[in-house]
């Protein structure tokens, strides 16, 4: 290599004045943290929406920061601009808002967005680049089109590597000559390894791994100055001091890559853990979940649908450990960051199975906990963004709609009907007053005809008074039972099914469908109560 040569390729390739290595290693020190501390990072990029898998991740990280005493960050990783989306940054930043996933903003560490960071990347590619770990390639995407159709041809590996990088060895006198016509070049990465021979990656979740040494001239500087992912998360997490990095298992076949970056750049190596994504059933085969093809992908869907963002934690965090659910049976109350979560529970090799219901259930038993206030406050907050007219039916009377909320709310039997915000207005469609269509029974399967439905409305109509006590009702409604052939409770029907038509239950189920025009709602004296003696005597004519 001529010494000169380089120094002028250098010269014009680096023109700008840039920070040394060592004041990058003064300006971003050691963190001062306990020896077992795990700083952890989570790293998007700002292409389309949040994933749900990227929350996943997200709440691990931090769930294993926040248990060591250590430190989670945030990461845009912008450098890739042709497929940055606009807002999307903004998308990252509400997301980990709305789940609780707190950051750490450390100024000392940032900037926290790459692209704001492309003079520290290009101080160490300088540094490959004078050491011989890096080289100028000026070939053409048509070049390297054609390159990869013969490899294809030839059933080779595809990529850059061995007699197909033809840049790798050009001598300086054939790169200045590219240099002075101003011919565009990249910066790749000169390999140290041979893909025949292995090495063993200790994995944080697989174990020893075996993979094929790294013998590819990867790109490390894009022709628009920016790093590829593959350098600057590299260097980023040695500046940053990240010790542990979770990701997908889709990253573990760059391990090679990154170790021989690692090796060459002189940084300690850190650790790496692969996790399985979250999986869907399709039909009798489980794929990845996909956000082509699957709405709840997107972390939005929950958001637009109305679960309650507790739920879906810990429905996450039963997808990582799988004894999450038994702790949370065992501690009702406490709150889920109090659960351990371990390493050697997360999924290994499939990945955990996405199933709504499941998560439906978590949300009716978070509700089920509500007081009416606080079921009234999220109702409130997710109407205003997604449903105006519930949103101003709740604001117009407020204290009706608590009422409302407050059934069977109290007391060991608590009612679990509300999974989502967005069913709750049909769930209690009936108590709008102004919307109640008047009941259509030409559905309605019962012991009684028609005639005799007829008369059980009216003999009820004429009894009912609003300012009986729960007790007093239901003892008229027994007392109705006598007339209509019915047992006045379930044990005496049980005891002789042959002497009645049913049961007490057959009359409240009439009442029932009259004043909801459903035969199923939480307690019907309770509704009756709120409608008030007015609506109920209107339903019941």
């Amino acid at each position: 290599m001529n010494s000169e040569l380089t120094k002028k390729i250098i010269e014009k390739i680096f023109p700008e004045k840039l920070p040394t290595l060592e004041e990058l290693e003064e300006k971003y020190p050691p963190r001062n943290l306990p020896d077992s501390a795990m700083v952890t990072r989570i790293c998007p990029s700002p292409t389309g929406f949040m994933h749900l898998g990227g929350i996943y991740m997200s709440l691990l990280c931090k769930k294993f920061a926040d248990q060591t005493d250590g430190v989670f960050y945030l990461r845009i990783e912008d450098t890739d601009k042709k497929r940055e989306l606009q807002g999307a940054k903004e998308i990252i930043y509400s997301s980990l808002k709305d789940y609780d996933l707190l950051y750490d903003k450390n100024p000392k560490y940032g900037p926290y967005v790459q692209s704001e960071r492309k003079d520290i990347y290009i101080s160490y590619v300088k540094y490959l680049f004078s050491k011989g770990d890096a080289y100028l390639c000026f070939c053409t995407e048509e070049e390297l089109k054609a390159a990869t159709e013969k490899q294809e041809k030839l059933h080779l590996k595809r990529g850059y590597y061995g007699e197909w990088a033809i840049w790798r060895n050009k001598t300086e006198d054939v790169v200045l000559a590219e240099l002075d016509k101003e011919t565009p070049y990249i910066i790749r990465f000169k390999s140290h390894g041979d893909c025949e021979k292995t090495f063993i990656h200790h994995d944080l979740l697989k174990g020893n791994v075996s993979l094929p040494e790294n013998d590819m001239d990867i790109v490390i500087l894009k022709r628009d100055g920016l790093p590829t992912y593959h350098l600057a998360h590299v260097v980023d997490d040695h500046l940053m001091r990240t010790t542990d990095v979770l990701r997908g298992d889709e990253w573990l076949s760059s391990i090679p890559v990154h170790y021989d970056l690692v090796q060459s750049l002189g940084f300690d190596s850190i650790r790496y853990g692969h996790i399985s994504p979250i999986n869907k059933m399709d039909g009798s085969s489980r794929r990845k979940l996909s956000k082509r093809k699957d709405p709840e992908a997107n972390v939005a869907f929950f958001k637009d649908k109305g679960f309650v963002v507790s739920a879906v934690i810990e429905y996450l965090l039963n997808l990582a450990n799988s004894n999450f659910e038994d702790w949370r049976k065992e501690n009702p109350k406490k709150d889920y960051t109090e659960f351990n979560l371990t390493i050697e529970k997360l999924a290994k090799s499939n990945g955990p199975l996405y199933d709504e219901m499941k998560l439906r259930d978590i949300a009716k038993e978070k509700i089920a906990l509500m007081t009416s206030e606080k079921v009234f406050e999220y109702v409130l907050i997710w109407a205003k963004d997604y449903d105006k007219y519930f949103y101003n039916l709740l604001n117009s009377n407020s204290e009706y709609w608590h009422k409302i909320f407050n059934i069977e709310r109290g007391g060991d039997s608590i009612r679990k009907d509300i999974a989502i915000w967005s069913e709750v207005y049909d769930f209690y469609k009936f108590f709008d007053v102004e919307k109640f269509v008047r009941t259509d029974w030409g559905n309605f399967k019962s012991v009684f005809s028609t005639d005799e439905i007829k008369d059980i409305l009216t003999e009820y109509k004429a009894l009912y008074n609003e300012s009986d006590d729960k007790q007093a009702w239901l003892s008229k409604v027994k007392d109705l039972c006598t007339k209509f052939g019915l047992a006045p409770d379930i044990k005496a029907y049980k005891a002789d099914r042959e002497a009645f038509k049913g049961h007490v239950g057959e009359l409240t189920q009439v009442i029932r469908y009259a004043v909801t025009g459903r035969t199923q709602s939480p307690d019907i004296y309770e509704i009756l109560q709120i409608l008030g003696i007015e609506e109920v005597t209107k339903r019941l004519s």
